[in-house]
């Protein structure tokens, strides 16, 4: 008695999740975070918040460093896009497609929107979790360029950038030691551009 209830429980789950799939939307770039609060807020005037599941706007974490003052900054994944999960009916088009900011459905013009696969959702989600939780340093650094360095063992040194390794946040740089050019690799923020 009781497996039959869970049986239409499941299946009205599975119903529900069917009505529902990714879109694509392309936005005015870097509003991305307002847009996504006008589509809830137009979805909630037009009654029709049951037919939108989701807006998913990927973004990561960058850290960003000026003057020698980290700054933490938000840097969307796909700027000019966000990713919404909906049922896809001419209301809800409408709505949406209408929405300030909101240029227009991802797919071929005059034609209804194609969603996204299954593959390319889960794609997209595995690269943004697996960025989550880490940030990233933008470096100001190009080989070249003359730097001091700021911290470490090498302090108040100078040299000239020879690589630069943005996967591991580090540059390698050239100093003058005892009147001998020697490589040094150090952190982004062990060094700073020379005024």
């Amino acid at each position: 008695m009781n497996d039959s209830k869970t049986n239409v429980v499941s299946e009205e789950k599975s119903t529900k999740s069917n009505k529902f799939s990714w879109y694509s939307l392309r936005v005015i770039s870097g509003k991305e975070k307002t847009i996504e609060e006008n589509i809830l807020y137009e979805c909630e005037n037009n009654k029709i918040d049951d037919l939108v599941e989701k807006i998913f706007v990927p973004f990561e974490k960058v850290v960003e460093i000026k003057n020698n003052k980290k700054k933490i900054k938000e840097k969307m994944f796909f700027p000019g896009y966000i990713l919404i999960q909906m049922e896809m009916t001419p209301k809800s088009k409408y709505t949406v497609e209408n929405t300030p900011g909101v240029m227009s459905f991802v797919g071929p013009k005059g034609k209804p929107p194609i969603p996204l696969r299954e593959s390319e959702v889960k794609r997209i989600f595995g690269e943004v979790a697996s960025k989550e939780g880490r940030e990233k340093l933008i470096t100001p650094f190009k080989k070249g360029d003359l730097v001091k360095v700021i911290a470490g063992p090498f302090i108040d040194f100078s040299g000239t950038v020879d690589e630069v390794n943005d996967e591991k946040q580090k540059v390698k740089i050239e100093i003058s030691i005892f009147g001998r050019p020697t490589p040094v690799e150090l952190n982004y923020i062990q060094v700073e551009i020379e005024k």
